[in-house]
């Protein structure tokens, strides 16, 4: 992939400069420019639970075009945080699965999880007091 990705571009800044200004680095910032974008936490929580290959994920996820699902699976590989497996057989297979780094965001997709699920139950809540 020649095009860098958000997080490539931003070290890439930062190596040149002298000095870095305050909160430069910060890790939510990084964590927003590998992870951000409107598909990348919902490829990475089907890629949770095992390898999926493209027309798996295609099919988990009708919503998202095919060239956004391979643009954000190219910029999670190039981050480090997924990687394509090419298997040498006809017709082709190819698979995505999570790095070691990937398998890292597991804790915070269980925190994710529950967040979502108060969010969601609050409005049921709301519903039974009136």
């Amino acid at each position: 992939m020649s095009k860098l990705t958000k997080q490539q571009q931003a070290e890439a800044y930062w190596a040149t400069c002298d000095e870095q200004p305050p909160g430069a680095i910060c890790p939510v910032r990084t964590t927003l420019n590998v992870l951000g974008g409107k598909w990348k936490l919902l490829i990475l929580s089907y890629l949770l639970t095992g390898p999926q290959r493209y027309g798996e994920l295609r099919r988990l996820m009708p919503e998202v075009t095919e060239k956004m699902l391979i643009q954000e699976l190219r910029e999670l590989e190039a981050d480090d945080i997924v990687e394509r497996i090419v298997y040498q057989q006809v017709p082709p297979k190819v698979e995505y699965q999570l790095t070691e780094h990937g398998r890292r965001v597991q804790p915070m997709f269980a925190e994710l999880i529950s967040w979502g699920q108060r969010y969601r139950d609050r409005n049921r809540k709301l519903e039974e007091a009136a």
